[in-house]
């Protein structure tokens, strides 16, 4: 098991772009992926970040660390985002090695905390998260918001 950085491993980066966007896109939000993904690595910032689980070379799993996860509480980041295990993965922890990732890379970028969004209740308390409150979608949806300290 491993995690591929795509920052740190641009020649991932196609492969990357289509199994988000298979995850997480709908026909309108394909290109927040590509552009989002494309522009990372010559970003001089350490966000975003986007991370690849990798089960020899197939791809297990995924997730993100970026500036704001299209929430209202914009004076939270960095945010853990996009965070997806495959269903025949699940219940071995292994979105745990995805977020350990996440968090040292936001501890090494100078954040003291890490929050995301999610409708999952228990799911993240596991790994250390706290609720702290609801944040607003623009399409009108909310979402419970979670963080935890570096």
């Amino acid at each position: 098991m491993k995690i591929i950085s795509i920052k740190e491993n641009p020649e991932y980066m196609k492969r990357a772009i289509t199994y988000f966007q298979s995850k997480w896109a709908n026909e309108q939000s394909m290109m927040v992926y590509e552009d989002c993904i494309e522009h990372c690595m010559t970003s001089p910032n350490p966000l975003p970040q986007w991370y690849l689980l990798m089960k020899d070379e197939k791809i297990i799993g995924c997730a993100g660390l970026i500036t704001n996860d299209f929430i209202s509480r914009m004076d939270l980041y960095p945010w853990v985002c996009a965070v997806y295990i495959e269903e025949k993965y699940r219940g071995n922890n292994y979105s745990s090695i995805l977020l350990e990732r996440a968090k040292k890379d936001a501890k090494a970028g100078g954040f003291s905390n890490v929050y995301l969004c999610t409708d999952h209740i228990g799911l993240y308390e596991k790994y250390g998260f706290n609720h702290v409150g609801t944040g607003y979608h623009p399409w009108g949806a909310s979402s419970r918001i979670y963080s935890v300290t570096l």
